[in-house]
């Protein structure tokens, strides 16, 4: 046995001391134990050199095992390194890419994310970093704030504020998308957000988990470019019309029913007219059923919704023609659209001309 491991001895260092590689020292040791099993299988118990090997296979069968363990755990440690050096590498890699390089630049990811809509003339580079650099409020994650919400991200718009103080139930799941059935019981503005999260990571997203009141009206519009009203009640859509006008900033407001929707931007401090310019009173008790009473179709709040946020993108970028003065109107039963004018009232309490 003494001999063995001197000669084992002499070949590894031997080997190493003339510049040999390790796997070719390996193979030799290898050899080598295959001679010594050979050995002590074949030569009759008592012969010389069966006795100089150390007279029983049985050691060497144990001793090779053990050899064999260590490489396979050596191995093994070796292939989990190289794994985890790859997953930092990609980390690092993905990370450089989602961050722009300089201030004000695209990175790659953003750059192939945004591909399509920087080759439109219309939008371009400057377009896209106008949206990047956009803030848009959107009042409700129900019905119409739920596709406009998923294309501001989606399109790119650098910070989306969302209010809602309403959970997720059941009956929304028909026709708001953006939620699952996973999120029932989640305020809305928490599961949008998780949805636009996951859908772009170069944006950022506040949610406010409240009602849209008059106490925070003012300073809440005051800190975005423009607003998409997407709720279902008057109350609401007079206090943000009259908040928005005031505060000079473009309204986008769409509305449901049953088969139908409309849409329109207000913007008064553009010349065009407000909200309660055209719908000066609220109408009167069940001749504007709310969607739980009257019914809606699923997929209809996500083609007004969808067109919302188009003319917000058409608002920040300057593409095309607002609906600024004009009211869009969607029927889906029949799949006829028509746009009617709407005019500015002198009299009308909120963008009307004073009295002298």
């Amino acid at each position: 046995m003494l001999f063995v491991l001197i000669l084992a001895a002499a070949i590894w260092f031997g080997g190493k001391r003339l510049s040999q590689p390790v796997q070719a020292r390996l193979y030799m040791l290898g050899l080598l134990y295959v001679l010594i099993l050979v050995v002590n299988v074949l030569l009759p118990p008592g012969h010389p050199l069966r006795e100089a090997t150390g007279g029983s296979a049985g050691e060497w069968l144990v001793l090779g095992g053990l050899a064999l363990l260590v490489l396979a755990y050596r191995q093994i440690l070796k292939r989990v390194k190289a794994r985890a050096a790859d997953n930092e590498a990609e980390v690092a890699a993905e990370e450089a890419e989602a961050k722009p390089q300089k201030p004000g630049t695209f990175g790659t990811a953003e750059l192939d994310r945004y591909a399509r809509h920087i080759v439109l003339r219309e939008i371009g580079g400057p377009g896209q970093k106008a949206l990047r650099e956009a803030r848009v409020l959107v009042l409700g994650a129900g019905g119409l704030g739920a596709p406009a919400l998923q294309y501001l991200a989606a399109a790119g718009v650098g910070t989306i504020g969302v209010i809602d103080d309403d959970l997720v139930e059941n009956a929304n799941l028909q026709r708001q998308v953006i939620h699952r059935d996973a999120d029932i019981g989640m305020p809305k503005v928490f599961s949008a957000e998780a949805a636009m999260r996951a859908q772009n990571p170069h944006v950022t997203i506040r949610p406010y988990n409240r009602r849209f009141e008059d106490g925070i009206a003012a300073d809440l519009v005051a800190d975005y470019d423009l607003v998409l009203d997407g709720t279902d009640n008057f109350d609401t859509r007079y206090l943000v019309n009259r908040v928005a006008a005031a505060a000079g900033k473009p309204l986008v407001s769409g509305a449901l029913s049953q088969w139908e929707g409309q849409l329109s931007v207000f913007d008064p401090a553009a010349g065009g007219p407000c909200y309660q310019c055209v719908f000066p009173a609220r109408p009167a008790p069940g001749l504007a059923p709310s969607c739980a009473e009257a019914g809606v179709l699923g997929p209809l709040p996500g083609v007004v919704g969808a067109m919302m946020a188009v003319e917000a993108v058409k608002l920040v970028t300057g593409a095309g023609a607002p609906l600024r003065g004009e009211m869009l109107i969607y029927d889906a039963l029949w799949g006829e659209t028509r746009k009617i004018a709407l005019k500015r009232r002198d009299d009308c309490p909120v963008c009307g001309v004073p009295p002298a």
